[in-house]
């Protein structure tokens, strides 16, 4: 049996089983709260694992294995960055944006943001917040269907939109059956095809090199002066630069709503405790496994076209066939789970925020979406090709910056005036937007600087206290 076939048997059955699992799912979805929320119902393992492969994405596999490759050891901010912006969402964010949406019936992160939000500005405060998701989804999403496109053409040499299309329509299918219930179900399935890619690859691909001695000298012998830096050859502030710019990927974090819509479904208590130990070990192993493994690749293989393709390169020529299907897989599996849980996101603006085809129709315009959006994002990765690690960042930052600053101050008991909630979120909306197109802008200054604007106007805007 050739390698190709064994991977293709391989891949069939898993994608047969997520259908299956979908399937599964929509037995349990009975209207628009099962679809939206799983009933609140999601335990410790499923949180966290479907939460940390919903934020990792090809961006981790790829994206981060690919510009550590590319940079070298300067990328290591990127990875604590990531798992920074972690550690906040688990053990401040989460618990307080569970007792919120109890406390206030809050089904999707809009319901929260909208919270005290009166008046004429009322309306176009939703449309503005819907449209920065499904705006922002659109890119995400091409990301995660390029990605798709990346790792089929590498196998089956299959053309970019063949692949796109293939990986979009088994998506859009058990996303649409099944809702957070098979989103979840499937992304903690493919949390854990993550977790074993990236604690195995990066250890046999050490071995390959001779452990970390092996890999350091390498390192020396084939790195530049800047590669072999942590802070990029700089000194001084241009070298605080260097690490600000990459921790500032996790500011992000906070205002990503598919990853808040899971605290939001949180069972309990004891679940959260559970979860956020999970999730902890979870990012550490998977963020620095692929930082490891894009040094290796490095090593390896010094000259390659397209630096995100090293985890896929490494899985080709270091592991058995069965083994590297696995691991192809997962690699599916990042994208996978990070598409869905966006579907899901914008099927909530538009049946439940929105409130598009009545109050006994939600379930089916909610499916409808998805469709919807599939459609437009496939139109974008293939028309519109552009960098998953870029294209990713981007997405982030918009909608971190649009709506990090206002889950802040709203889970710390602030007050905000309506005007300024509408307000705050155009500008840090429109600056990240404004910022991606200047040239040469320095990282820190492109991520962060819309967020702490945004965040400047909400604290301009501060009326009386309030509880969570």
């Amino acid at each position: 049996m050739s390698k190709t076939t064994v991977v293709i048997i391989t891949l069939v059955l898993y994608k047969l089983m997520l259908l299956a699992i979908g399937l599964w799912a929509s037995k349990k979805t009975l209207n628009s709260d099962d679809y939206l929320l799983a009933g609140r119902n999601l335990g410790p393992v499923v949180a966290a694992l479907s939460y940390s492969s919903s934020a990792s994405s090809a961006w981790t596999l790829l994206g981060v294995s690919g510009i550590a490759y590319t940079i070298g050891l300067s990328s290591i901010w990127i990875a604590l960055g990531a798992i920074a912006g972690m550690l906040v969402a688990w053990f401040w964010i989460a618990p307080r944006l569970m007792v919120s949406s109890r406390l206030h019936g809050q089904v999707t992160p809009t319901d929260f943001l909208m919270k005290e939000v009166a008046g004429s500005i009322r309306r176009p405060t939703l449309w503005l917040i819907s449209g920065i998701i499904i705006f922002s989804f659109i890119f995400y999403i091409a990301a995660q269907f390029q990605g798709v496109g990346n790792t089929f053409a590498s196998v089956f040499a299959f053309s970019s939109s063949k692949s796109i299309l293939l990986g979009a329509g088994i998506i859009m299918v058990y996303t649409m059956l099944g809702g957070f219930w098979a989103v979840s179900i499937t992304d903690a399935l493919q949390g854990f095809l993550m977790l074993f890619a990236a604690v195995l690859l990066p250890l046999i691909a050490l071995s390959e090199v001779g452990g970390i001695d092996g890999l350091v000298k390498g390192l020396q012998v084939n790195g530049s002066p800047s590669q072999l830096s942590f802070v990029a050859s700089n000194v001084g502030l241009s070298a605080l630069g260097v690490a600000l710019g990459g921790l500032s990927v996790g500011i992000g974090t906070v205002g990503q709503p598919h990853l808040l819509v899971r605290f939001m479904a949180l069972r309990d208590e004891a679940a959260l405790r559970r979860a956020r130990l999970i999730a902890v070990v979870w990012y550490l192993l998977v963020f620095m496994g692929m930082w490891i493994l894009g040094l290796i690749g490095f090593v390896v293989h010094t000259n390659i076209a397209n630096p995100e393709s090293i985890f896929l390169v490494l899985t080709g020529s270091l592991l058995p066939p069965v083994l590297g299907a696995i691991l192809l897989a997962a690699v599916l599996s990042a994208i996978l789970s990070t598409a869905d849980s966006q579907l899901l996101s914008v099927a909530a603006v538009i049946a439940h925020d929105l409130g598009l085809g009545g109050r006994n129709s939600k379930l089916l315009v909610a499916r409808i979406s998805v469709v919807g959006l599939v459609i437009a994002a496939v139109v974008v990765s293939i028309y519109l090709p552009d960098k998953i690690f870029d294209r990713v960042v981007f997405a982030w930052v918009a909608l971190g910056s649009a709506f990090g600053p206002l889950v802040f101050v709203r889970l710390a008991g602030l007050s905000i005036r309506s005007g300024g909630v509408f307000l705050s979120v155009l500008v840090g909306f429109s600056c990240a937007v404004m910022f991606s197109f200047v040239p040469d802008i320095h990282q820190f200054s492109e991520r962060a600087g819309p967020f702490f604007l945004a965040f400047a106007v909400l604290l301009l805007s501060k009326g009386e206290a309030e509880s969570i």
